[in-house]
C-alpha cells in the first residue's frame, strides 16, 4: 500500500497530484471517468482540438459541473503552461509528431511525461527518455496500456531471479489482416458501419489495431523498455491459449515458434483457419520463463503452474487491461515515487512501412492504419541497415519511386524536410545507433 498510503497524504494535506492530458478521446475519456472518483488526483487542464467536445466528454464520463466549470479547456498547450503549475502531462493524442512535440514541451517546462502515445514512443522514445532523465524528470509508459503491463511482468520475473523466454500480448489475427483498410476494418470487428459511427469509433485508428501495426509498435515499445530482442522478420502471430503458452512460445529448437529465448511476441486468438483458440489471451498480456534448476521445475508442478511438455517453461498471464482507467497508477508513481511504469531504455526495436499493395511514385502515403501501408516489427538494427521508414513518419509523404506490394518503404523512397525537428530527432537517434 506505499503508493496508495502517498496518495492518500497528498490528499489529507489537501495538495493533489496536478495533471493536464492532452487528448481526451477514448483512452482519455475512460482515465477522466476514473477522476471523481480518486483521492488526491486534480486534472486542472484538458487539452484537445475540440475543448468543446472534451466538455462534453467530461460530462458524459461522470464529471459533476462544478469539477468541469474549475477545469480549464483549450486547444493550445502554450496557454497552459503561461497560467496553471502541473506535476504531469499525459500525452494521448496518438499522433505521433504531436506527441514528441508535447513531450518536449513537458520536459522543457519540468513536467513528468506519461506517454500514452506509442507512436511517439516507438519513433523517438530513446530521446525523449534521455532528455527527461538528464533534468530529473520522469517519461512513462501508460499503466492500463499492454506494454506497460507486460513491462510489469518481465520486471516481476526478472526480480525473482528467472530469465525471460518471450514475453507480450494478444491480440486477434489472420494474415489476411495485413491488407485491411479503413473501408474493411468494421467486417473484422463484426460492426456495421453505423454501429461503429454510432460509437464515435475512428476507421483508420481502428485498423491499425487490426492490420498488425499496434501490435509491432507495442512490442517495439516492451523490447526497447526491456532490451528483450525483436524477431528478425516480423511478429509471427502463432495461436496460442493461455494453457498452450509454455509450448508455443519457445524456441524453435524445442518444439516453439521463437527464433531464440528472449523475444516479444503476439500470440493470436484465432487459428489460421478463423476458428477461436480456446482459452484465448485477446486482451491480455504474459510472460514466459524457464526454470532455473529441477528443483524449480518441481515447484511449478507443485503448485500447479501450467509448463509446457517438459515442465521447465512457464507463464504468467494478465488475461485483461483496463486501458485508461488504471492510467493513475502511472501519474502517482511518477508524481510521487519519481519512477516509471516502464520507460524506453534504448532503441531496440522499430515499426517499418511496409506496402499493403503496389504503391506509385507520386503517390502520397496516408499513415498508420490507412490504405496504404502497415508497420512491422523489426529489430533496430535492421531497420537502420536497410534505412527503413518510421510507420511513425508516413502521414503526408510523397513516394519518389514504385513500391511492390509487402516490400519495406525506405527513408530513400520518400521526399521530406530534413529541417523539420522530428526528423532531426528521428535520424539523430538513428546515427546514434549506428555509433553505438
Amino acid at each position: 500500500m506505499f503508493l496508495y498510503n502517498a496518495v492518500l497524504e497528498r490528499a489529507d494535506a489537501n495538495n493533489p497530484v496536478l495533471v493536464c492530458l492532452i487528448g481526451a478521446g477514448k483512452f482519455g475519456s475512460m482515465f477522466l471517468s476514473q477522476v471523481p472518483t480518486t483521492p488526491g488526483l486534480e486534472v486542472i487542464a484538458i487539452i484537445d482540438l475540440n475543448p468543446e467536445q472534451a466538455k462534453r466528454t467530461c460530462l458524459q464520463v461522470g464529471w459533476p459541473t462544478n469539477l468541469i466549470a474549475r477545469t480549464t479547456f483549450s486547444d493550445d498547450i502554450n496557454e497552459i503552461s503561461s497560467k496553471q503549475e502541473i506535476d504531469v502531462m499525459v500525452e494521448a493524442t496518438g499522433n505521433p509528431i504531436a506527441g514528441i512535440s508535447h513531450a518536449l514541451f513537458s520536459i522543457k517546462n519540468g513536467w513528468h511525461t506519461v506517454m500514452v502515445n506509442v507512436e511517439a514512443d516507438v519513433l523517438a522514445g530513446a530521446y525523449l527518455s534521455k532528455l527527461a532523465q538528464a533534468d530529473g524528470l520522469v517519461y512513462s509508459m501508460a499503466y492500463g496500456d499492454q506494454p506497460a503491463l507486460t513491462c510489469e511482468l518481465v520486471e516481476w520475473a526478472r526480480s525473482i531471479g528467472f530469465g525471460i523466454v518471450a514475453a507480450g500480448k494478444g491480440t486477434k489475427y489472420l494474415p489476411s489482416y495485413h491488407s485491411s483498410t479503413p473501408d474493411t476494418v468494421w467486417d473484422y470487428y463484426g460492426l456495421s458501419s453505423a454501429e461503429a459511427a454510432d460509437a464515435g469509433m475512428n476507421s483508420q485508428m481502428f485498423n491499425s489495431f487490426i492490420d498488425g501495426t499496434k501490435s509491432g509498435l507495442e512490442m517495439a515499445a516492451i523490447a526497447n523498455a526491456t532490451n528483450l530482442q525483436a524477431p528478425e522478420d516480423g511478429l509471427l502471430f502463432p495461436p496460442a491459449g493461455v494453457d498452450e503458452l509454455a509450448n508455443v512460445l519457445r524456441p524453435k529448437s524445442m518444439g516453439g515458434f521463437l527464433e531464440r529465448k528472449g523475444q516479444v511476441e503476439v500470440v493470436s486468438s484465432l487459428k489460421r483457419n478463423g476458428c477461436k483458440v480456446f482459452g484465448d489471451l485477446r486482451w491480455g498480456v504474459y510472460v514466459v520463463i524457464e526454470a532455473t534448476n529441477d528443483y524449480t521445475a518441481r515447484c511449478f508442478k507443485e503448485y500447479g503452474m501450467n509448463t509446457d511438455d517438459s515442465g521447465r517453461f512457464s507463464a504468467m498471464y494478465k488475461p485483461f487491461h483496463l486501458i485508461g482507467l488504471e492510467l493513475n497508477v502511472s501519474i502517482f508513481s511518477a508524481a510521487l515515487l519519481n519512477k516509471p511504469t516502464g520507460s524506453t531504455q534504448n532503441f531496440q526495436a522499430d515499426v517499418i512501412a511496409t506496402a499493403k499493395r503496389e504503391l506509385a511514385a507520386g503517390e502520397i502515403l496516408d499513415g498508420e492504419g490507412g490504405y496504404m501501408v502497415w508497420g512491422k516489427l523489426v529489430s533496430a538494427k535492421k531497420s537502420v541497415a536497410i534505412g527503413g521508414l518510421p510507420i511513425g513518419l508516413t502521414s503526408g509523404l510523397k513516394l519518389k519511386r514504385r513500391i511492390s506490394s509487402g516490400s519495406p518503404v525506405l527513408w530513400s523512397d520518400i521526399e521530406f524536410d530534413n529541417s523539420l525537428e522530428v526528423f532531426k530527432i528521428r535520424k539523430n537517434m538513428e546515427n546514434e545507433f549506428k555509433s553505438g
